[in-house]
C-alpha cells in the first residue's frame, strides 16, 4: 500500500483537475511543480509571479485587474480591526494575500504555499478571510507518512497529527484532531482508521498531568465518535508493534496495529514526523490542513518538487466538500 498511496492520490486528482493557486512564483521548486501538475493533468496550476512556465497561467498581482476588487473585499472583512483601504490595497502586492483573495472569490478551487514562507505567514490571511468551515472549532493538520519497507500502520502508511498548527491543544481540541484525522484517513487513503493517542504512558503505566490530558482527550473522542477505533493513552511502540501492543494492552482494538498517531502537542509531533522522514526515508505528504471552509494547505519550507505536486493533488481533492 505504501507504494500505491501517492499514485492513488494523484490519479484521484486527475479525474477532476482543480484550479490551484501557487503564490510562490519566485521559488524554483514551485515553478517545476507547476509544470508537472499541468503536464500530468493533476491540477490546473495558477502561479503568482513574473517567471513564465510552459503552458501554465502566470499572474502578476501588481498588474492584475482584480487587485482593487480584492483590496475592497479584504478591507470590508478587516475594517473592524482598524485596517485602512490603502493598507488593504498594499497587501494585494503580497502574493499570499492575493492568492487567498482569489480563493475567497472562488476564482480558484484551492490555495497551496509555504515552500518559501513560514506557516504563520502562509495561513494567517486564510484564518482572517477564509475562516473555519461551519461547525468546525479547530483548524489542525496531519501528515500522510509513506514509510518504505515497513509493516507498521497499513503496510507503511501512517497518518500523524497535529504536526503544524496547534502548539498545546487542550483535551477537547486534541479529541477533535483525532476524530478529524481518522475521517481523513478513510476519505483520502481508503484506510480503516485505528487511532492511537500517544503519550509516554500506556493505559495507566505512568502518572503525570500531561498523561491526564491525553486520557481526557481519549474519553472525549470516544464519546463524540463511538464508531471509531480510538484508544490511549499509549506509547508509540505499544501503538505500532503487535507483540508489544499485545503485551501492554491486550484488550485494545488499536494497540499494535495503529495507523493514525495523534501526538499530545506540536513539539513532539513535529519532531516525530521529521525523525521518521529523515531516519526511515519516509515520504511526508503534508502538512495537510483540515477545518478551513475552502481548501488551504501549507508546505514545509524543506518541501521538494514532488512534495508540492503531491500536496497540490490533495488540495484539489479537498475541493470536494466531504474532504475538508
Amino acid at each position: 500500500m505504501a507504494e500505491d498511496i501517492i499514485k492513488r492520490l494523484r490519479d484521484a486528482a486527475k479525474r477532476n483537475p482543480r484550479k490551484i493557486v501557487l503564490p510562490e512564483g519566485a521559488d524554483k521548486r514551485t515553478l517545476e511543480a507547476a509544470a508537472i501538475l499541468k503536464r500530468e493533468k493533476i491540477a490546473e496550476p495558477i502561479v503568482l509571479g513574473t517567471e513564465p512556465v510552459d503552458g501554465v497561467t502566470v499572474i502578476d498581482p501588481a498588474s492584475d485587474s482584480r487587485r482593487e476588487l480584492y483590496a475592497e473585499s479584504f478591507y470590508e472583512k478587516r475594517k473592524h480591526k482598524g485596517i485602512e483601504k490603502a493598507d488593504a490595497l498594499k497587501l494585494m502586492d503580497d502574493p499570499i494575500h492575493f492568492g487567498t483573495m482569489m480563493l475567497h472569490h472562488d476564482h480558484v478551487d484551492g490555495f497551496l504555499a509555504g515552500a518559501a514562507h513560514a506557516t504563520g505567514d502562509t495561513i494567517r490571511p486564510a484564518l482572517q478571510i477564509i475562516k473555519p468551515a461551519p461547525g468546525v472549532r479547530a483548524i489542525s493538520s496531519f501528515f500522510i507518512m509513506v514509510v518504505p519497507n515497513c509493516s507498521y500502520g497499513d503496510n507503511g502508511v501512517i497518518l500523524m497529527g497535529d504536526c503544524a498548527i496547534n502548539p498545546a491543544p487542550p483535551p477537547a481540541k486534541l479529541a477533535l484532531i483525532a476524530i478529524s484525522t481518522a475521517k481523513m484517513a478513510k476519505a483520502l487513503c481508503g484506510m480503516e482508521p485505528r487511532v492511537a493517542m500517544l503519550s509516554f504512558s500506556t493505559l495507566g503505566s505512568a502518572e503525570h498531568e500531561s498523561v491526564d490530558k491525553v486520557r481526557e482527550a481519549v474519553r472525549i473522542a470516544k464519546e463524540r465518535a463511538p464508531e471509531l477505533a480510538i484508544d490511549g493513552e499509549m506509547q508509540a511502540d505499544a501503538a505500532l508493534v503487535p507483540e508489544i501492543g499485545g503485551r501492554k494492552a491486550p484488550e485494545s482494538r488499536v494497540a499494535g496495529k495503529a495507523n493514525v498517531l495523534i501526538f499530545p502537542d506540536l513539539q513532539s509531533a513535529n519532531i516525530g514526523y521529521k525523525l521518521v522522514q529523515r531516519l526511515a526515508g519516509a515520504e511526508a505528504i503534508g502538512p495537510i490542513l483540515q477545518g478551513f471552509a475552502k481548501p488551504v494547505n501549507d508546505l514545509s519550507r524543506g518541501a521538494s518538487v514532488d512534495d508540492i505536486v503531491n500536496l497540490a493533488a490533495v488540495t484539489g481533492l479537498q475541493a470536494d466538500d466531504s474532504l475538508r
